[in-house]
């Protein structure tokens, strides 16, 4: 496991020396985009190999809580599970919504994760802060590409959580949370409860909580 925060396409660096408040963020190897430094390709190449990082970066909250790294999520398999739930309950269960941009909205809910990293409740971040972070990342990473500015407006509605799409969607990550807490309690890793707890906190949907609920049930 390696302890990195990256700052630049060219650097990946402990945060002591660029943001001393900033938590060590613990990935499986370095960002991947360095592969590729001193080449010339073409923007989506380089975008993808920025999107790779996410397929890296241990999701840090599960780290902290005593899931060991062989168990751990990556925050993109957290960012594919979230769009399935996207993909399936939209339909089912909120029929006035814009399912595309909701299955959008999920599949690129975490690029600011990209350079920012995966901060959690707990570290020493203030939100407005952490916003900057992500948002610096998500526009280095996406104004390259067609339409760009578009994925990038479509990331601050998330964001702000005003609009019904980005409103399911928050608590879509947050169940997804929840789910995969249960899946690492099934798996005999230890008690998450304050996950459970985090989750319930988050849904105000009816057809949410049922399945919060669901998962409560199997706890007993």
């Amino acid at each position: 496991m390696v302890k990195l925060f990256c700052i630049s396409n060219s650097k990946c660096l402990s945060p002591v020396g660029f943001y001393s408040s900033l938590e060590i963020m613990h990935t499986k190897a370095a960002l991947p985009i360095t592969l590729l430094d001193g080449k010339q390709t073409l923007p989506i190449i380089e975008a993808y190999f920025e999107f790779n990082h996410l397929k890296h970066l241990y999701r840090q909250g599960w780290l902290k809580h005593g899931i060991e790294p062989k168990y751990c999520e990556s925050v993109a398999e957290h960012s594919f599970c979230v769009a399935l739930l996207a993909l399936f309950l939209a339909d089912e269960y909120y029929l006035e919504l814009d399912r595309t941009k909701v299955i959008r909205m999920a599949l690129i809910h975490d690029l600011g994760e990209i350079y920012a990293g995966d901060f959690t409740p707990k570290d020493a971040i203030e939100p407005n802060q952490k916003y900057q972070l992500e948002k610096q990342s998500i526009v280095q990473v996406l104004s390259k590409l067609p339409h760009g500015l578009e994925w990038i407006y479509l990331w601050e509605e998330y964001e702000k959580g005003q609009s019904a799409e980005s409103q399911f969607v928050r608590q879509l990550d947050r169940l997804e949370m929840a789910l995969q807490a249960s899946v690492y309690e099934h798996l005999g890793l230890g008690n998450l409860s304050v996950f459970f707890e985090s989750a319930n906190q988050a849904l105000s949907a009816q057809q949410l909580k049922s399945i919060s609920r669901g998962l409560e049930d199997l706890r007993d």
